[in-house]
């Protein structure tokens, strides 16, 4: 008996078949192209670290506080690779981790008075480097004082203790202790202050610098101070 030949479909229906699979299959390699592009243009976005320019008055816990950064102000010490929450200065880049609160852009230049950044000027976070950055940001401000006439003060004030406070005189009586290197007391730290330092009177710097401008205006200089001041 003879076989029948299959009968085979036409071109039309070949090509309806065939190209139903290709169209299918082309869809979705557009699709899965296209979301991985969208990926790969998120993800910069989503990795791009949040920076902060340090200004004149700020410290690492201040920048923490404001800008609610995860892990306190260690955590930005850790990230910029910084020894000492005092040895920030303004102008200075600071990369903030993952989940801070994103600053807005700061001024390019900092203010006259400040510390330059440009100097290279790096100071040991002990009591010697304490005085030797405050000393340089009070020849920059006309503040007059000498290393020994600082440091003499310091050792019978406070014993180089930065966190000391007086809470047995009359200062201390009236509210105002007397804190840190120089003993100053708040009303005094605020009226002489020095722009540029940390608006934190225990920050050993702006301690220094706000006590000498005082001792200045009052006695001439730091080292005309003998006694309790």
């Amino acid at each position: 008996m003879p076989l029948h030949a299959r009968k085979r479909p036409s071109r039309a229906r070949r090509f309806l078949a065939g190209g139903a699979t290709t169209v299918g299959t082309f869809a979705l390699a557009c699709s899965a192209a296209l979301g991985a592009a969208q990926t790969a243009e998120a993800a910069p976005a989503a990795s791009t670290p949040t920076v902060y320019t340090v200004q004149p008055g700020d410290h690492l816990a201040s920048i923490a506080r404001t800008l609610h950064v995860p892990g306190g102000w260690q955590a930005i010490a850790t990230a910029n690779h910084i020894s000492s929450p005092y040895s920030i200065q303004p102008g200075q880049a600071l990369t903030l981790p993952t989940g801070s609160t994103p600053a807005t852009p700061a001024p390019a230049t900092p203010a006259p008075s400040s510390t330059p950044p440009s100097s290279g000027q790096t100071y040991a976070n002990n009591l010697d480097g304490w005085i030797r950055h405050a000393l340089a940001i009070m020849a920059q401000n006309g503040i007059p004082g000498t290393y020994n006439g600082i440091h003499r003060n310091i050792i019978r004030e406070s014993s180089g203790n930065p966190n000391a406070v007086n809470n047995w005189d009359s200062n201390a009586a009236a509210g105002h202790p007397s804190i840190g290197l120089l003993q100053v007391i708040q009303p005094t730290f605020n009226a002489y202050h020095v722009p540029g330092t940390s608006s934190n009177i225990y920050d050993p710097v702006a301690n220094i610098t706000a006590a000498c401008n005082y001792a200045y205006h009052r006695y001439g200089s730091i080292d005309n101070v003998n006694s309790a001041y």
